[in-house]
């Protein structure tokens, strides 16, 4: 029976040294390397945890090397991003990678040194410390909740198509939405705001993905009642495994509180069992063979549509 165990980070920014008001923020100017450092060395210790509990894979939290800035628009965060193939954080998780043999999603602010544009993006790391590619947010919001707001266009831009060189470790046609053949599975990557958007899982389980990771930074009643059923559906309509990742708790100076409840979706509608005992990691065990036996409801919903009249 194929089976892959996989891990969700659930946690904060990890600097504790942040101020106490968003006024006085500025002083944190010079010091964005040390927070990114602390976050990623957080990071390398959960990916460890995750991987001496048995996971084979594990998804970072979205924009994970930072608080979550987009609270508010202030420039001194732009500093943050950093090259995906070459930047520190993907060099330090490219050598965990290697060392615990376990697949890393790392979703990190990217500057693109070609064309300076910026992008929230996930780096798809296999056990080998390769970097088989990377997946750019398609969807970037910019609003405001009864909690708070989300400036997110304000730091980055949607993603502009392909960003990957022809592999035979990516699947599919779309260049938007590639999927990566890791040693864990076929795997696809949709980052927070994408999962509302139809079609978005729809292109990657064309592509073949197994397995899609959706880090998550989000907040707000909607998004909390939302976040209990998109995945399950998305899940059960294109039998595939969703894990959705959100951070849980507040990060100063902002105290915007973010609910967690990070879990894994699978193929037949249903929550996956969460085996971890430490609230800052989900571990759940996903049967890939599941998704390949006829569907328990009787239904073929691949088989049935109907592109023809939609």
């Amino acid at each position: 029976m194929a089976k892959v165990r996989a891990a969700l980070t659930q946690t904060i920014n990890a600097f504790m040294d942040m101020p106490e008001s968003i006024a006085d923020l500025g002083r944190l100017k010079g010091r964005l390397e040390d927070i990114r450092r602390v976050n990623v060395e957080h990071h390398l210790e959960l990916a460890a945890a995750a991987s001496a509990a048995g996971a084979k894979i594990v998804c970072l939290g979205e924009l994970f090397t930072a608080p979550y800035f987009a609270l508010t628009k202030d420039p001194l965060w732009l500093d943050m991003a950093e090259d995906a193939t070459t930047g520190s954080t993907v060099a330090a998780l490219r050598r965990a990678a290697a060392e615990h043999k376990i697949v890393v999603i790392a979703p990190i602010y990217e500057l693109d040194g070609a064309t300076g544009k910026r992008f929230n993006a996930a780096v798809v790391i296999d056990v080998d410390g390769l970097i088989l590619g990377k997946y750019r947010k398609t969807h970037i919001p910019c609003g405001a909740n009864e909690q708070g707001e989300f400036s997110e266009t304000f730091y980055y831009g949607r993603s502009e198509g392909p960003q990957n060189a022809k592999s035979a470790k990516i699947l599919g046609k779309n260049p938007y939405y590639p999927v990566f053949k890791t040693a864990a599975g076929s795997v696809g990557v949709a980052i927070c705001y994408d999962r509302h958007f139809e079609g978005v899982v729809a292109a990657l389980a064309e592509g073949g993905a197994q397995i899609v990771f959706s880090p998550a930074v989000t907040f707000g009643a909607k998004s909390r009642r939302l976040w209990e059923a998109e995945f399950l559906v998305d899940a059960c309509r294109h039998r595939l495994f969703i894990g959705g990742s959100n951070r849980d708790g507040a990060e100063k100076p902002w105290n915007q509180p973010y609910f967690g409840a990070s879990y894994f979706a699978g193929p037949d509608g249903e929550k996956v069992e969460n085996i971890s005992a430490r609230p800052e990691l989900v571990i759940a065990d996903l049967d890939l063979d599941a998704l390949t036996r006829p569907d328990p409801s009787g239904w073929n919903l691949k088989r049935d549509v109907r592109p023809d009249i939609y």
